[in-house]
């Protein structure tokens, strides 16, 4: 009985698979990111307000106990519709008073709730993240979170 897969068949298989698959693999990339940057996101919005709220949201690891996007940890509320979630469409102003207010006001006091710890903002630095979460939830996330209340 002759074999029918030599080394040499088997090698060129192998080099040929893994071509083939880091070629899929590289193309996928490459669409993700063009999707990323020309359809899922408003690149063109990002201020330096914008900018300055996602390195505060970073200081301050509020990824520590908040998700975005739906990353990050479950201990807090899902932040990726949050302008939504406060009426940032219909009353901008409204929610970002709102927002800032409830930042303002941790922590809270209530006994058997979780409480988020009070990180002193000035004003500005409140309406930076404010900007950041706004843009977020400007984000085509394809229907992520399933519903409104994150």
């Amino acid at each position: 009985m002759s074999e029918r897969l030599t080394k040499s068949a088997a090698r060129n298989i192998f080099y040929g698979g893994t071509i083939f698959f880091l070629v899929i693999f590289l193309g996928l990339t490459f669409q993700s990111h063009n999707y990323i940057v020309t359809t899922s996101t408003n690149e063109d919005e990002l201020t330096p307000s914008v900018v300055a709220g996602k390195h505060i949201w970073e200081r301050h690891a509020c990824i520590n106990c908040h998700t975005l996007l739906g990353e990050g940890a479950y201990f807090a509320p899902e932040l990726g519709n949050v302008w939504v979630r406060y009426g940032g469409k219909e009353d901008p102003e409204g929610a970002r008073d709102s927002l800032k207010a409830w930042m303002q006001s941790q922590p809270s006091g209530v006994e058997g709730r979780r409480q988020m710890p009070q990180f002193n903002l000035s004003d500005q630095e409140l309406n930076e993240l404010v900007d950041f979460l706004k843009w977020t939830s400007e984000i085509n996330t394809q229907g992520w979170p399933p519903n409104e209340a994150g």
